[in-house]
């Protein structure tokens, strides 16, 4: 069993046909998305119809539910509000029929964030003003009583494969659309991967477990990042050329 990995799309379709181009000669059996699909000023009607288009296991990230819950009275963040701005009725029909976790199999579990939250950090915690590395007992915490062998995430963007303290394979392939970026809850904070290039995973089973690989793919990202700045947003091009946060 072979499953590549993505997440974290955000609208960046460039960034996805390079990675789908990298993948297809691996032979993968199944790919599957891990949501925070289409949000950001990029290109988020394109990118549906491309996803839409494909056979893909797909779930939400928490960028679905907030943009999905736009009101004239609650008109939300900048990024969720510019893709909702481009879709039309089937895009969003197809993001609300998207579930929020699922259960690949026996041996795998889907998730965004947690198992239990689609905007909790997983396999990092905020330290002071950066996301690093969680504890073990962090991770134990987070993951519940979830006893799949495999566990995928994304939402943090930072490739990670940790192992459990019950010896499951825990993954987050990155980002495949944005390698920086900021928040202010709960309180302000960035992640930054250094480098601007697309981020997947392919997972295999083996005798011995799961195996990962994790895949960094160059694109366009200038391109990429002359779109965002196109929409008023600097904080993008800065992140999509550079993949850090600060200038």
């Amino acid at each position: 069993m072979r499953i590549a990995l993505l997440s974290d799309i955000h609208g960046n379709l460039p960034a996805l046909e390079a990675v789908v181009a990298d993948l297809r000669p691996r032979g993968v059996d199944t790919i599957v998305n891990l949501g925070d699909i289409l949000s950001g000023p990029l290109l988020p009607l394109e990118t549906a119809r491309y996803l839409m288009a494909q056979r893909w296991i797909t779930i939400a990230g928490n960028h679905e539910r907030q943009l999905l819950a736009i009101t004239a009275e609650k008109p939300g963040g900048a990024s969720d509000r510019f893709a909702r701005e481009c879709l039309g009725e089937p895009e969003l029909d197809w993001l609300r029929a998207l579930p929020t976790t699922l259960r690949l199999n026996d041996e795998v579990f889907l998730c965004h964030g947690t198992p239990r939250r689609d905007i909790e950090y997983f396999l990092d915690s905020q330290v002071g003003e950066r996301l690093v590395l969680a504890s073990a007992e962090e991770v134990a915490e987070r993951l519940g009583e979830e006893r799949s062998e495999l566990v995928c995430c994304g939402h943090t963007h930072i490739p990670r494969v940790l192992r459990s303290s019950r010896g499951q394979w825990l993954v987050n392939p990155g980002s495949v659309g944005l390698q920086a970026w900021d928040d202010e809850h709960p309180a302000p904070h960035v992640a930054e991967v250094g480098s601007p290039d697309a981020r997947y995973a392919i997972v295999e089973k083996t005798a011995q477990g799961w195996r990962t690989t994790s895949i960094s793919v160059p694109y366009d990202h200038e391109a990429a990042a002359r779109i965002a700045a196109r929409h008023g947003r600097e904080d993008w091009a800065r992140w999509l050329r550079t993949g850090y946060a600060a200038a």
